[in-house]
């Protein structure tokens, strides 16, 4: 297939609940289309998580360029920001060998930080943060959400009590560009330019995706989910590792330390699965401009409905024979 370029450089984003199939559609579009996978998912991102984030092992890729996969230590910081400054390199590359970028995960704010931009933020200060957890530690997280409003009323109007890690982000901001953060952010952003952005969603009915979310879950414990936190576990700084409180390794850190049974894990594992599905489903409906198509992504009717609707709009068309 040959990618048609005009109106800005095809670039194709899947996006959808978790277990609904996304990998398997990128890989579909990626060898249909004479694409490259561009991997948005957080988790992902860290060698040695590789059962529990559902990452395609390298015989599952099929030879199809993955990018911003096992790229870091599992104990590396990353940000939104590190994201964007990654993915816009890895976009730039893609684009020199007119190939077609397919992006897939399921972390929505890393999606919008590459599309959208991000507002100029100070970088991280890990003593600034750990001074602030301390806070939460003696204090508590509503005394800190308290701080919060004090210095950005309107920051703090928008995050819930108790989410802990947005409220030390907001206040970490303020303090160090001494401005609210509700001003940095309402100063723009840049967004992505010069690309013609297609964005697919996965759509299926929520008892299916359910019913393969807890199937999912029982796989991926029996695949060795347990084994590979505990080595997880075993690393030096293993308590600064924070994908281990990802959905999964947050049950299996329990069952390896003693404090859930594996079929506690298992149940929890599911019950919280299907809630955070839920979740990315309010949050990408959020997204304007997504073309939604019911049904999984492994299966190839919705396969070729996505390559026939791609063609449609122009993004790709079936190479010509000789004439």
């Amino acid at each position: 297939m040959v990618v048609q370029i005009g109106k800005g450089t095809p670039l194709v984003a899947i996006v959808g609940p978790t277990a609904a199939g996304k990998s398997a559609l990128a890989l579909a579009l990626a060898e249909s289309l004479d694409g490259e996978i561009v991997n948005y998912d957080s988790v992902q991102l860290y060698r040695g998580f590789d059962i529990g984030s559902g990452k395609l092992t390298p015989e599952e890729r099929r030879g199809v360029p993955h990018h911003l996969l096992d790229c870091l230590d599992a104990e590396e910081p990353f940000t939104a920001g590190d994201y964007r400054r990654a993915a816009l390199r890895v976009l730039a590359e893609i684009t020199e060998r007119a190939r077609l970028p397919v992006f897939v995960g399921g972390t929505g704010l890393y999606l919008r930080a590459v599309f959208m931009g991000l507002f100029e933020a100070p970088t991280r200060s890990e003593e600034l943060r750990n001074r602030l957890r301390a806070l939460v530690e003696r204090r508590g997280r509503e005394f800190l959400h308290r701080l919060l409003k004090r210095l950005d009323p309107e920051a703090a109007a928008r995050i819930q009590p108790r989410d802990t890690q947005k409220t030390i982000r907001a206040l970490e901001v303020c303090i160090l560009a001494r401005t609210p953060i509700s001003k940095m952010q309402a100063r723009g952003r840049s967004g992505l330019e010069g690309y013609r952005i297609v964005k697919v969603g996965l759509h299926p009915e929520r008892r299916d995706l359910c019913q393969r979310i807890d199937r999912r879950v029982e796989w991926m414990f029996s695949r060795g989910l347990v084994e590979e936190t505990r080595a997880l576990l075993a690393r030096q700084d293993w308590s600064r590792i924070k994908a281990l409180a990802a959905l999964g390794y947050r049950h299996a850190s329990a069952v390896a330390q003693g404090q859930l049974s594996l079929p506690e894990a298992i149940l929890q594992t599911q019950v919280a699965t299907r809630r955070y599905a839920k979740r990315q489903m309010t949050w990408f409906r959020h997204e304007a401009g997504i073309h939604w198509f019911g049904g999984f992504g492994d299966d190839p009717r919705v396969q070729s409905q996505v390559i026939n609707f791609l063609y449609e709009i122009g993004i790709a068309a079936p190479k010509r024979g000789p004439e």
